[in-house]
């Protein structure tokens, strides 16, 4: 869960970064690989993944519109 946590806090960073926003040091060093809200640790996983995930592509990220982008900053 880390590692996934760890690629798509990346690739988030990367994509904001490429459209043109201010993304500081200082804010990312205290984005954390461990956050753990969105893992159900008393369910069951099922790792099926999708061809493209499979060969070391990533899902799409999900986007909002700048106003909800602007209010998660």
């Amino acid at each position: 869960m880390v590692l996934w946590n760890t690629l798509y806090t990346d690739a988030v960073q990367k994509h904001l970064k490429a459209d043109g926003y201010k993304v500081k040091d200082g804010d990312t060093e205290r984005v954390s690989p461990l956050q753990h809200r969105h893992i159900n640790v008393l369910g069951r996983y099922s790792f099926m993944l999708a061809e493209s995930v499979a060969k070391g592509r990533l899902r799409p990220l999900n986007f909002y519109d700048d106003d909800s982008l602007t209010a998660l900053m």
